[in-house]
């Protein structure tokens, strides 16, 4: 035990958020492209599994629990056992009558499940790690949990693509990519079971009353943090173009031209958008935790502010040019998903300044919890917005969408050094 007490963050971190990034590129991309493949429209995909991001939007509401009961490694492994389960369970409905209904009802399940595990793992980081070590391995934990998102919407769409091409049933490829999934989180499960360390900071929170009380006092003292409100502000507008254009980026890519689509098959989805952007969009992200630790937070704001957003105007000229060339899709979503990846570090390393202090697992959860909420409710309107406009103007529109991040960033305040090794 002594061994796994001293074990070096490169032993846990990539695999804690490759973990953490699975379950959530199955709720949010890999059942877009699934409910897609077998048939329903935009705006019933974009509506219902908008709503799946509900549980990271309340997942405050619970984050005190987590810091007062067990351990964080405690609900980390239990977490990703009964996200195996639920992954096992996805695959069972693909066939039945009412799989709509049951395999939505199952994500939700997946969705709460994961939401807890983000709670426990974010602040099993910030325990575990001392504050410059949390800067130094940001890049890291974003590349490995970018990383899960390739093995999702990369690696599974493209096994998907191929599955339906060689059996003509997209619910059986489905089924056996869900399978595969189920799989490798248990196996994840064992090995986190194993190999987390058990640092000492990492105990139930201390209790000074009843859990009613400290649960409301946790609350309490996030929305008394000297300007709360340009806090929120920036955590809810950051991603107000993206949330929308993340939503629809798959449909555009699989619909044919005469809905304005590139008409890509799934397998090419999964290899140009889920592997060779995904790829980039790593890249800019662990070269986005080097830029912060080199120079600090507040230096970096706005450089990263501008390659999250401008980018954005590359879906514009793909809805307008509707390109054939599959490599010159390929460049253009790999310039976008760099420019996304490296401004994001700055994105996560606000939320961890934010949250720093004696509640610093429940406040980063409540932080996360309102960027969810600027993801969730921008989503959920973006297949009805996008019927309406088409794709070209509903590019430009996620253009304008981007605005009020930019006056929002110029309003928050960062310490000098914050970030900076």
């Amino acid at each position: 035990m002594q061994r796994v007490q001293r074990a070096s963050p490169w032993w846990w971190i990539p695999t804690l958020y490759f973990g953490q990034g699975l379950p959530y590129v199955v709720v949010m991309t890999l059942s877009v492209v699934m409910y897609k493949n077998t048939g329903f429209s935009n705006t019933d995909i974009a509506l219902y599994t908008g709503w799946l991001y509900l549980p990271w939007v309340i997942k405050p509401l619970w984050s005190p629990v987590v810091e007062l009961l067990r351990t964080k490694r405690f609900w980390i492994v239990g977490m990703q056992l009964f996200i195996g389960a639920a992954l096992a369970l996805v695959a069972l409905t693909t066939h039945l009558p009412a799989f709509f209904q049951m395999s939505l009802a199952i994500l939700w399940l997946l969705a709460f499940s994961s939401a807890t595990h983000d709670i426990a793992a974010d602040g099993y980081y910030m325990l575990a790690l001392p504050q410059h070590q949390q800067a130094a391995f940001a890049g890291v934990r974003s590349t490995f949990y970018k990383l899960a998102m390739i093995a999702g919407q990369g690696s599974l769409v493209y096994l998907a693509g191929k599955l339906t091409e060689s059996t003509g049933d997209p619910r059986l490829a489905w089924s056996v990519v869900f399978v595969v999934l189920a799989a490798l989180f248990l196996l994840l499960f064992v090995y986190h079971l194993l190999m987390l360390p058990a640092p000492a900071a990492d105990q139930p929170g201390e209790r000074r009353g009843s859990l009613v009380a400290d649960f409301l006092a946790t609350f309490r003292s996030f929305f008394a943090k000297p300007d709360i409100l340009i806090v929120l502000g920036f955590l809810l507008t950051f991603r107000l173009g993206e949330a929308q254009l993340l939503k629809l980026a798959v449909p555009f890519l699989l619909d044919p031209a005469d809905k304005g689509g590139l008409a890509l098959s799934t397998a090419q989805v999964g290899l140009v958008y889920g592997s060779l952007g995904m790829l980039f969009l790593v890249l800019g992200g662990l070269l986005g935790g080097l830029v912060i630790s080199r120079f600090g937070l507040k230096r970096c704001l706005w450089p990263m502010v501008f390659a999250v957003h401008l980018p954005d105007l590359i879906f514009v000229y793909l809805a307008s040019a509707l390109p054939d060339n599959i490599y010159l899709v390929a460049a253009c979503l790999a310039v976008e998903q760099f420019g996304y990846g490296f401004g994001f570090a700055a994105y996560v390393l606000y939320m961890i300044m934010v949250a720093d202090g004696p509640h610093k697992t429940a406040h980063y959860a409540i932080c996360t919890g309102f960027m969810a909420l600027g993801m969730m409710l921008p989503g959920m309107v973006s297949g009805w917005i996008q019927q309406q406009l088409g794709y070209q103007h509903f590019f430009i529109w996620v253009c304008f969408a981007t605005l009020p991040a930019f006056g929002m960033a110029a309003l928050v305040r960062i310490a000098p050094e914050f970030g900076k090794k």
